[in-house]
């Protein structure tokens, strides 16, 4: 799967490139953005439940209330891949989601150089690509629509340059409602995603844009 490692640069780039055009005055803007890799569970109501992987990341704009807290919103993508078995037969399960995040950040200096961020809060996801590989044909879109979830994260970063840091990043997440089949895919279920954890990188900067 090359899509994340694409997720993963871009994040970078998009960090580093804002940092050259900061200017001296500290803005209560910052992006935050992180991607990961990671495991969850499809936890099925009627159908056996399985295990997917999970290569994601998001771009957060956040606005520091005060130096400790602030709030914080944009966008997420999660790729999930693996394999499983229904009433159908055995397949292969590639799926896209997209995620809105409703966050409220946390930041506290362990020192000069190194600090920890931590966030909690809401999301809504929608599936955007969804396709399940038997051994004789594939089926797309069996689920669809939006479900919305509860997510936290905590990161350790350390300061690279004036307003911009990098560090290691642990996120959680996991739905509390159900996406639903489609009708006449075969079969009629309910499902969501359990304990989705992941690490990876994390980088923040600050913006002087607002």
């Amino acid at each position: 799967m090359k899509k994340p490692h694409y997720i993963l640069i871009f994040i970078f780039f998009l960090t580093v490139n804002l940092v050259q055009a900061q200017d001296e005055k500290e803005s209560k803007f910052n992006i935050i953005g992180y991607g990961g890799i990671g495991y969850g569970i499809v936890e099925n109501d009627n159908e056996p439940n399985y295990n997917l992987n999970n290569n994601g990341g998001e771009i957060l704009l956040n606005y520091r209330i005060n130096q400790k807290f602030g709030i914080a919103t944009g966008i997420g993508l999660n790729e999930l891949t693996g394999n499983g078995f229904n009433s159908i037969g055995n397949f292969y399960h590639e799926r896209t989601m997209l995620k809105v995040p409703l966050l409220a950040t946390m930041n506290y200096n362990v020192s000069d150089k190194f600090r920890m961020i931590a966030n909690f809060g809401l999301y809504t996801q929608n599936i955007a690509k969804d396709e399940y590989r038997f051994l004789n044909n594939s089926q797309k879109d069996i689920y669809n629509g939006w479900n919305f979830g509860v997510q936290l994260g905590l990161g350790f970063l350390f300061e690279l340059y004036d307003n911009f840091s990098a560090g290691i990043n642990y996120n959680g997440q996991s739905d509390f409602s159900n996406f639903k089949t489609d009708n006449n895919q075969g079969i009629n279920d309910q499902q969501k995603l359990k304990n989705l954890n992941s690490m990876g990188i994390i980088s923040t900067c600050i913006i002087n844009y607002f």
